[in-house]
């Protein structure tokens, strides 16, 4: 089975950005990838496994902004260096944000 198989949820590719808190604060890295889950994102320094951070991804198309509490689940230090953050805290309201985005754009791939 293929990690894509194993995926709880559906992940879209996304020109979103994020602010984080971890070891120290962090703003604009691209995320490579979202889901209700959590994302993947590039960073100069990513942060070791297990460190919790605190998120604040923007989406332009929506002109909306969602917070979360979330976990490092991965970390790649070689090039390209990125790491894996679950959210483990997203408010209701923030993961109906997330769910019509990832909808929105969802949509928009299989037209294109």
């Amino acid at each position: 089975m293929t990690d894509e198989g194993k995926r709880e949820f559906v992940r879209i590719e996304t020109d979103a950005l994020v602010d984080y808190t971890g070891s120290e604060v962090l703003l604009f890295h691209k995320i490579e990838n979202i889901s209700l889950g959590g994302i993947s994102m590039r960073t100069a320094t990513p942060e070791d496994v297990g460190t919790k951070v605190y998120v604040t991804i923007n989406f332009p198309d929506l002109n909306e902004t969602i917070e979360a509490e979330g976990e490092v689940v991965w970390a790649s230090h070689e090039e390209p260096k990125d790491m894996g953050v679950k959210f483990i805290d997203l408010s209701t309201s923030d993961k109906e944000i997330l769910r019509r985005y990832i909808a929105e754009k969802a949509k928009a791939a299989q037209k294109a």
